[in-house]
């Protein structure tokens, strides 16, 4: 396989050099690091949730709920947006092929079937394809920060045939595709993002507009008026999570299908069956064939039977693949295609029947039923693109594309459903704004449809390099059906884009501008990571400098004595194998050393909770005098706490006792067993093995096999007392400044990018530490 591991919850990458032989060096999942060899514990890398029995029944069922609201309200107005006067019979059947066909080979085949089995760790969307290929080939630079969460996959040479080999190195050389690839992602989320802008307001506003089916009278001004205030209510609920929102949402939808299937089959029965026909290519390839130039402009219409599918994917993250194949193949198809069929077989037997494709074809006496239970379906199909919305901005800000936002978990028992409050106020105040000014669905509906099919069309690109490069497909076998999907796409493709001058330019402008934020911040981040790995270079220079002996510690080989500062000195370590910045700085600068000294590493996990044995993991640095290593993780649920400096007392003092007393039983809440192993003495890196025993008398495996052990008793005294005197959390506050030697452009970018990021950055907040117990160390970085 691309991974090794020595044993259960570590694993080690091994770069493939290109050249066919084995490789003898690692890769760090940072990019940068590649003389250093981490070992993260198996808990800190997502992994997608698999559910079974029940589970995934009640999750198949959320899903229902949630995606399907805008696909599933398409039969409200496909019909009548296609045709623009009476149908003849062949015209009418020749839709429904396309329907039909759209539907299968669109969604059910290359969406339900392909490109959910692309999915990113149980991430859906555009961007988790870019992240997936991510972990398989050299295409992206990622913050040293997220190492500890990543799982690199990257496959070595002997395991390629030549042709995946040779794409992976043109991939790999070429700046113009690593770009490409780049763009589309990017683009794919911020269209999938400027559509949870638009789909609220349209179909909120549609919804309401249907009001004047029973009430003609009812005027613009009360349709935008009660319009804003559902959006106002529809974002207000989302903090309660979509488990909680689909105990109201699920029923509607589900309701909304079923009825749409017993009308389909009643208006089949009672008027014309023969409208089956359309199940034969045939009458799709015919309508080309019959109406030409307009019949391909008429697909602008028929593709808004597939709006919605894009959400398909990207809510992958909050329900599971095998639920939505489940919900859709069993349930939501079946349904469609049956109230395409009898809307059809309706609309051939009564003229005029087009215009108004659902109320027109309901069975006598379910009317008011009918017209309620729409209402509500547009209303609730608003949620598949905020969800969607959700979804795609926790996986750009993972890839450092988009500054951090605070992301709340709503769920326990389904790690990815998630709710992001500023986004979603964001998101509010831009769809009644929308409402407000449109006020109608004739403008905003031009613009429908081609979000959707720009995204189609990109996910068929990049899941074509997925099978190339991850699942290793022959190539020609994907060209075939990447031939195949590109031509369903173009055609639509190109028939939707003839809408833009008339509404669609919305949409785009939306996503442009969305675009440009997540290139501003990418490029300033480049800038950032340069300017520090230029200063760890540094540190590491200035540390092979520090001597430890018995009477303390000396700076520049023995020249400078460093000084005795009292208590504990935590700094807060950023990757969990580096020597902290914002130590180096210190020492370098006061020529000071706390009586403890410990780096701490603060991991917030994509699961509710942790066990409290797997909780702190602590090592000793034998190069640096009484200093230590101390990793804790929390849950999604859980909260730092506010004594944590008590507790790190308290572990480190258990980590102690076991290393005087070897032999003794482990101490409750103490971490699993730790073994350091690293490229050198000065930089260790943490393991955990999945026994519960604690060796203090940490192992050391250095490059020639050598093993040491650490003695970790001599430190306990000076706990204590350290502890007594005084504790300080010391943080980085760094301040960045562009170099004058930029260019005037650069400048102003990174100038934007520094006001962003000023707005953006908390750290105190978002490590949740005790703020009478921190001490920020100010830097300036020129970038």
């Amino acid at each position: 396989m691309h991974t090794q591991g020595d044993n259960d919850g570590e694993a080690i990458t091994k770069v493939d050099t290109g050249r066919g032989e084995e490789p003898s060096k690692y890769f760090s999942a940072a990019g940068d690091y590649e003389d250093e060899t981490f070992h993260h514990w198996e808990g800190d890398v997502k992994k997608k949730q698999i559910f079974h029995g029940t589970m995934l029944l009640w999750v198949a069922y959320q899903a229902t709920g949630v995606i399907y609201g805008d696909i599933g309200t398409s039969p409200l107005y496909v019909f009548s947006s296609t045709f623009t006067s009476e149908p003849s019979w062949d015209d009418l059947v020749g839709a429904l092929s396309l329907i039909i066909w759209s539907l299968t080979v669109i969604v059910t085949i290359k969406y339900v079937f392909i490109v959910l089995q692309a999915d990113d760790e149980g991430e859906g969307g555009t961007f988790a394809l870019f992240s997936l290929l991510s972990r398989y080939i050299h295409i992206v630079r990622r913050d040293p920060m997220d190492v500890s969460a990543l799982k690199m996959s990257r496959y070595s040479t002997n395991e390629l045939r030549n042709s995946h080999q040779a794409v992976r190195t043109t991939v790999e050389q070429s700046r113009f595709i690593k770009l490409l690839l780049s763009g589309l992602s990017i683009f794919g989320v911020t269209l999938v993002m400027s559509d949870g802008v638009l789909t609220p307001a349209q179909s909120v506003l549609g919804a309401i507009q249907g009001i004047r089916v029973v009430n003609p009278d009812l005027s613009t001004s009360a349709i935008v008026g009660i319009s804003c205030g559902i959006l106002v209510l529809l974002f207000a609920i989302q903090p309660f999570g979509v488990t909680r929102l689909t105990v109201a949402f699920s029923p509607i939808v589900v309701l909304w299908l079923l009825f749409n299937a017993v009308f389909g089959i009643y208006n089949l029965v009672k008027y014309d069956h023969t409208v089956l026909k359309a199940f034969s290519p045939y009458f799709a390839g015919a309508w080309f064939t019959r109406n030409g130039t307009e019949g391909w402009k008429a697909l602008g219409g028929i593709l808004l039977c597939f709006t919605g599918c894009e959400c398909l994917f990207a809510d992958l993250g909050s329900f599971s693949k095998r639920a939505i194949q489940i919900s859709w193949t069993l349930f939501a198809y079946p349904c469609l295609i049956l109230a395409y069929a009898g809307q059809a077989a309706h609309i051939s037997r009564n003229e005029g029947a087009y215009s108004n494709p659902f109320f027109n074809t309901v069975p006598p006496g379910t009317f008011w039923p009918s017209l309620i239970l729409s209402i509500l379906a547009a209303i609730v199909a608003s949620q598949a693109t905020i969800t969607a919305t959700f979804q795609l901005l926790t996986q750009i800000m993972a890839l450092n594309y988009f500054p951090k936002l605070k992301v709340i978990h709503t769920s326990a028992k389904i790690h990815g459903q998630v709710y992001i409050p500023f986004a979603n106020w964001l998101l509010m105040i831009g769809c009644v704004i929308v409402t407000a000014v449109y006020n109608n669905t004739t403008s905003l509906g031009n613009a429908y449809g081609v979000c959707v099919i720009l995204v189609t069309f990109i996910t068929t690109c990049l899941v074509g390099m997925v099978a190339i490069i991850v699942w290793r497909i022959n190539i020609l076998a994907v060209t075939a059906f990447f031939f195949v999907f590109a031509c369903f796409d173009g055609l639509f493709l190109s028939a939707a884009l003839t809408k833009v001058p008339t509404g669609a330019w919305f949409t785009l402008v939306v996503a442009a501008l969305l675009a440009l934020v997540m290139l501003l911040w990418r490029f300033g981040k480049h800038r950032q990571w340069s300017a520090e790995r230029e200063m760890q270079i540094h540190d590491k220079a200035f540390h092979n400098a520090v001597i430890t002996r018995k009477d303390g510690m000396w700076l520049s080989g023995g020249k400078k004595a460093v000084s005795s500062m009292k208590g504990i000195g935590i700094f807060m370590d950023k990757t969990g194998f580096l020597y902290p910045t914002v130590y180096t700085r210190f020492l370098r600068s006061f020529e000071a050393q706390h009586a403890i000294t410990i780096f701490l590493n603060i991991r917030h996990v994509t699961l509710p909770s942790i066990e409290e044995d797997q909780r702190y993991g602590i090592t000793k640095l034998d190069s640096l005098h009484n200093t230590y290593r101390i990793i804790t993780r929390y849950g999604y649920n859980e909260a730092v706490p506010e004594n944590l400096a008590e507790i790190i007392k308290s572990k480190l003092g258990d980590f102690l006792t076991r290393a005087e007393h070897p032999a003794a039983e482990p101490q409750e809440g103490v971490s699993a067993k730790l073994e350091t192993i690293t490229e050198n003495t000065d930089n260790p890196s943490i393991t955990f093995t999945p026994d519960n025993e604690i060796t203090p008398a940490t192992s050391i495996r250095q490059r020639h096999g050598q093993v040491e052990t650490m003695s970790l008793t001599s430190d306990k005294t000076a706990l204590s007392s350290a502890f007594e005197e005084q504790v300080v959390f010391l943080l980085g506050k760094q301040r960045l400044l562009e170099r004058k030697d930029r260019n005037k452009a650069s400048k102003i970018l990174l100038a934007c990018y520094t006001w962003l990021r000023e707005q953006t950055t908390n750290k105190v907040n978002f490590l949740g530490l005790p703020i009478d117990q921190v001490v920020e160390i100010g830097s300036i970085t020129q970038i």
